[in-house]
């Protein structure tokens, strides 16, 4: 522990936490394993607790009652040795739990600036990428995916192997069972698309052209009523490939559960049933 560090002597950690410089933990905090670590600039306030093989990145907040790195909740865990990776500059706010993953050497990772807010629940083998933001009450699956910059509102269940693409936003109450592509807005149950998350792309500056193709490929997928492949060929074919329109070509092409709104052949996604039996060989 470095001396500029200050811990209240009602903290309960346990001998071999490492703890940075300039690391606050404010009083009943419990950090309950010694392979947690702690980097510069962290504050952990009142009653959260912490377990496992945690990181915790500089600069990151963790609120009353969060709890971090705990025992992951699928039954097929049997011990394994798995990671809980927190980035930099996160706020995790009150109640949020993240559990550890399941499978030897596997890992559940927050980026950096992302907002967790209060009681979020992210499951085993999740990836939350970089400035994501997830609303009251939002919930993550197992092996679920949110790429950099997405939004999930409150009170909205992903469900397991779930992708959400970049720059997407999912709104509230809303049920996902299937990947959402990036760049889009879309909410409900049953989940409808608005369209591109048109505002969220002018504030992360996409110029007017990338918009554009992006608009022209989201009408080809979920306006045209041509099929998910040949949507795709003629994106392809008829639309400038722009990285931003790639990228959401080779996301549409690589899903395996399928597309939130489009109905898929089996041949096209791999049923829920089969994914669950690879994941239980695993």
């Amino acid at each position: 522990m470095h001396k500029s560090s200050q811990i209240h002597s009602s903290a309960v950690i346990a001998p071999g936490v490492t703890i940075g410089e300039n690391v606050t933990i404010e009083p009943f905090v419990v950090i309950n394993s010694p392979h947690v670590v702690i980097e510069d600039n962290v504050t952990i306030k009142s009653h959260a607790y912490i377990e496992g093989h945690t990181t915790i990145g500089a600069g990151t907040v963790i609120y009353p009652s969060a709890c971090i790195g705990t025992k992951t909740q699928d039954l097929k865990f049997r011990g394994e040795k798995t990671f809980v990776k927190i980035g930099k500059n996160c706020e995790i706010r009150e109640y949020v739990t993240i559990n550890s993953s399941c499978q030897e050497n596997s890992v559940v990772q927050v980026g950096d600036n992302c907002l967790i807010m209060a009681y979020c629940h992210i499951a085993h083998n999740c990836v939350v990428g970089n400035r994501v933001i997830m609303s009251n009450g939002a919930t993550l699956a197992g092996h679920v995916i949110v790429e950099d910059h997405a939004i999930i509102g409150g009170m909205t269940g992903v469900h397991q192997f779930v992708r959400i693409g970049r720059n997407a936003m999912v709104g509230g109450m809303s049920r996902v069972t299937h990947d959402v592509p990036p760049f889009t807005i879309g909410a409900g149950i049953p989940f409808k698309f608005g369209g591109l998350n048109i505002i969220g792309l002018k504030r992360h500056g996409f110029p007017l052209e990338t918009r554009r193709e992006l608009s022209k490929a989201f009408k080809l997928l979920y306006r045209s009523q041509l099929k998910i492949e040949e949507a795709l060929d003629r994106i392809e074919s008829e639309i400038s490939m722009l990285p931003e329109v790639k990228q959401f070509v080779d996301f549409c092409r690589s899903t395996r559960r399928g597309l939130m709104g489009l109905h898929v052949n089996d041949d096209e996604s791999v049923p829920v049933e089969e994914e669950e039996d690879v994941a239980l060989r695993r």
